[in-house]
């Protein structure tokens, strides 16, 4: 209301200095707001730097920060026919048709660069940059990014405030948190920040955006902490941040600062206009939320989720009338929240510590839940791990200890150089190669960049059909048909699915030094011996 009014009074006093007014004297005091005094001899002006003072100021925090916030410059593989997935405001990520901006403008221009990237239909695959934010969290050149930042990338590379710029190794990644962890290595320690406790923060706090948004790098937003735990149907883990602070395409990644210049949300989605742009409706992943994710991928360089195996709902206020359901410690005045069980999978953890349908999960490890909160906090634990659950059965609320379990639909991890495949080297007879993983000795060899991803050609057997179709040594096979493929058993698994199929070839995305091909491989015929 400060803000509002002080504007409103400096517009009025400029139109009454115009036409002689008196407001326009310095010496006419201001009325002052409902419990407030007016600094000794308050005039206009006086008033004015009084409201002025008063009004938090970041500039001395933005010089601080803004050596930790980074670019992020991603080369990846775009298909003619491929349906690209949404962008981080639900649009395609390539952006809309038009451009919202005058033409010949420089906003034009970041548009043009950054959005329109679009492929007419037939054209073969191609390379395509695309640019994110990021942030150093230690001082070896740690980055945080989100995942969908560096999805399908080719190569990373990570641009400093200055204009160092740094090829980057994916550390690790975790598509249903959307976060990503990075390395580079820089000849000195890097700047870098904190992260913050985000639990602790308040709906009206202050916070700042900085990030890279249409290419403009370091740019710096301000707002406040619009909402928390917000859940917009992104995910299962949903407990994202709602901020006002304007955030735009580019912005993704990015850290949302508080006024101590620690991290408490990682930019992740906006919901936005048309054009993707902002309307002051922006989320991000909560620190205390992220901080284990980050913790495991730079350790194992992916992620283990705790799995309880059941199916549940949300109590609602009829459900808990219904059932007569109460909290405990205020039974007979106000109904119980918690997750009730709809089904228990057979063999699952939860069967086999004695849960059953109807039970309602009520608090986990002395953590209360529902059913939005129960997959997230059950999450943050890993398999092996035993909770302690409180529970209501038939009236009554009851404990039990589970060992947590792993999913069985989860898929495993793609290898890293720091944490490799069981099997590193193949050979495939029937195609006529060895093949092995991307690790640190065949970047060397072969002058692959630190983010190269996909399957090491090592040989190729002469008279085979990977021979005959200009397969070398030193080739990566990216993908087998819109699959991509980043070990030797993925491509074994993939040529197996093919003959299953009786398919007559198989379909390669192959990088070379002249850049990108499909090849299709004939399957059958001679296979040489090895």
């Amino acid at each position: 209301m400060r803000v509002a009014r002080w504007l409103s009074c400096f517009v009025l006093s400029g139109i009454l200095g115009q036409s002689g007014g008196a407001w326009a004297q310095d010496d006419v005091p201001m009325p002052t707001l409902p419990g407030e005094e007016l600094p000794q001899g308050g005039s206009v002006t006086t008033r004015a730097a009084h409201e002025a003072a008063m009004m938090p100021g970041f500039a001395a925090l933005v010089e601080r920060l803004l050596p930790a916030v980074v670019n992020i410059s991603v080369s990846s593989v775009i298909h003619p026919d491929e349906q690209q997935p949404d962008g981080p405001d639900g649009s395609t990520p390539s952006g809309p048709q038009s451009s919202p901006f005058p033409p010949g403008s420089p906003l034009e221009k970041f548009f043009h660069d950054y959005l329109h990237r679009r492929h007419a239909d037939g054209h073969p695959a191609r390379q395509v940059q695309a640019l994110g934010s990021g942030f150093i969290i230690d001082p070896s050149g740690v980055v945080v990014t989100n995942n969908h930042v560096i999805d399908n990338a080719q190569q990373v590379s990570v641009t400093l405030s200055d204009g160092t710029e740094y090829p980057a190794r994916i550390v690790g990644r975790d598509s249903k948190e959307d976060l990503a962890v990075l390395q580079v290595k820089a000849d000195r320690p890097l700047p870098s920040v904190p992260l913050g406790h985000s639990d602790d923060a308040r709906i009206g706090d202050w916070v700042l955006a900085i990030g890279n948004p249409f290419g403009l790098s370091g740019t710096v937003t301000a707002g406040i902490i619009s909402s928390r735990k917000r859940n917009v149907d992104h995910g299962l883990y949903d407990d994202f941040i709602q901020t006002d602070a304007a955030i735009n395409h580019g912005n993704s990644g990015g850290p949302l600062f508080n006024l101590k210049g620690e991290v408490i949300g990682i930019n992740t989605l906006i919901y936005g206009g048309s054009g993707g742009d902002s309307i002051g409706i922006g989320f991000a992943i909560p620190s205390d939320d992220a901080r284990g994710i980050i913790n495991q991928l730079r350790q194992t360089g992916h992620v283990r989720r705790g799995w309880l195996g059941v199916r549940y709902q949300d109590v609602t206020r009829n459900m808990a009338e219904d059932l007569d359901f109460w909290k405990a410690d205020v039974p007979g005045k106000e109904r119980g929240t918690g997750a009730i069980v709809a089904e228990v999978s057979k063999d699952g953890p939860a069967r086999k510590a004695g849960l059953q349908v109807g039970d309602i999960l009520t608090a986990l490890n002395g953590q209360p839940v529902t059913g939005q909160t129960l997959p997230r906090l059950v999450a943050g634990y890993q398999p092996g791990e035993t909770v302690h659950f409180t529970f209501w059965r038939r009236g009554s609320y009851q404990t039990l200890d589970l060992t947590l379990g792993r999913n069985p639909d989860e898929k495993d991890p793609l290898p890293s150089d720091t944490h490799p495949p069981e099997h590193p080297v193949k050979t495939l007879k029937e195609l006529g190669v060895k093949l092995g993983v991307v690790d640190e000795a065949a970047r060397t060899q072969y002058g692959l960049t630190d983010s190269q991803r996909g399957v090491l050609v090592m040989r190729v057997y002469e008279g085979s059909p990977a021979a005959s179709r200009g397969l070398t040594e030193g080739n990566l096979v990216l993908q087998v048909g819109q699959q991509e493929v980043n070990t030797p058993e993925a491509l074994q698994a993939a040529l197996d699915r093919a003959r299953e199929l009786k398919r007559t070839d198989i379909l390669l995305l192959v990088q070379d030094g002249e850049g990108l091909r499909w090849v299709a491989v004939p399957l059958g015929g001679q296979q040489p011996q090895p």
